[in-house]
């Protein structure tokens, strides 16, 4: 840029002389000024002829200022790098260039591009994606996939980051921005379930169990009860067969071991050497089975006591609640024709 700012001084200069402008003349730096101002202001406001609309333009994280500007130069996106560097710099952004896919549907000044890229203005609409509650992270892969609004979500990383995250990826809709990538939706997640955690804080506290224990009862409660009524109820239940030294011997919790469920068990199922296997293993499994809303949090800390030992759901989703294992029975063969 400085050779072509160079090069039309010359040419002003030599085109000056003959009208009798003298080198060093105050009139002839006033119309230097004006001209650099004009050709600067020009350059800055005027985005290239051959910009590429309705293109995506990557920033890779952690590059400098210059490799971002030369990105975007090389992309056809600004004329010159070192100008887009200047803006940054004088925006205030040099220390905030921001990682990520930008998409520029149609042609933007350099000015505008920099504001962009500092503040993080990727050009994607916002898309609102709705996790159940009760759904484990695999689904969650499968289910921003199969959205199809995400061209930069990749499924296997997003597994890869949330092997040790189940249960405390927040279900909840969300709206994002349509270049959310997997580390993101992580992040989001994450953070809504740090946020809504923390005011259940004190209740974990007086319960005398820690967060992960609550969580991962509160997940179990998720895949067994449909209704705030029936996870008390439930809750208490569970409590209660750890507290006597009895097995939880949860269906839900196989989905940890072989993805099955209740329907689809067998009794060799029941014999899978597996700590989630909690008709083998008494108390609570390793960790959560899947990503528990704030109901079944709630239930977990606050369960209903009851003289019950056993529950069951019929194909209607109700519950039938049971004191002894011979009236579980009868429930049974009432209930499931077994």
């Amino acid at each position: 840029m400085l050779e072509h700012i160079n090069s039309f001084l010359k040419r002003l200069r030599e085109a000056m002389v003959p009208l009798g402008f003298r080198a060093r003349s105050r009139t002839f730096w006033v119309a230097v000024g004006i001209a650099v101002a004009g050709f600067v202001l020009w350059v800055a406001l005027v985005p290239p002829r051959t910009f590429p609309s309705g293109t995506v333009i990557e920033i890779p994280e952690g590059v400098s200022l210059q490799r971002a500007g030369n990105i975007l130069r090389e992309g056809g996106i600004v004329r010159s790098s070192a100008l887009l560097e200047f803006y940054v710099i004088l925006s205030g952004g040099e220390r905030g260039i921001k990682a990520g896919g930008y998409f520029f549907e149609q042609p933007e000044s350099p000015w505008r591009v920099a504001l962009r890229i500092t503040s993080g203005a990727y050009g994607f609409e916002q898309v609102a994606l709705t996790i159940p509650e009760g759904m484990g992270r695999t689904g969650i892969a499968s289910l921003v996939t199969r959205k199809g609004s995400f061209p930069f979500f990749d499924t296997e990383e997003f597994l890869v980051l949330t092997e040790d995250k189940e249960g405390f990826l927040f279900p909840d809709t969300y709206f994002v921005p349509q270049n959310m990538r997997a580390e993101d939706l992580v992040k989001i997640m994450e953070r809504t379930f740090e946020e809504k955690i923390a005011t259940r804080a004190p209740a974990i506290t007086l319960s005398g169990k820690s967060e992960h224990e609550i969580v991962t009862m509160a997940s179990i409660i998720e895949a067994e009860a449909r209704t705030a009524e029936d996870r008390r109820m439930i809750s208490g239940i569970l409590w209660k067969r750890i507290k006597i030294g009895m097995p939880l011997q949860v269906d839900a919790a196989f989905l940890a071991v072989n993805g099955k469920q209740t329907p689809e068990l067998t009794l060799d199922d029941l014999k899978i050497d597996s700590p989630y296997n909690t008709y083998l293993y008494r108390g609570l499994p390793p960790g959560p089975i899947m990503n528990p809303g704030l109901d079944s949090i709630d239930a977990a800390l606050e369960p209903t006591a009851s003289p019950y030992l056993y529950y069951l759901s019929d194909s209607d989703g109700v519950m039938h609640y049971a004191k002894t294992f011979e009236e579980h029975k009868a429930n049974k063969r009432r209930y499931l024709s077994v």
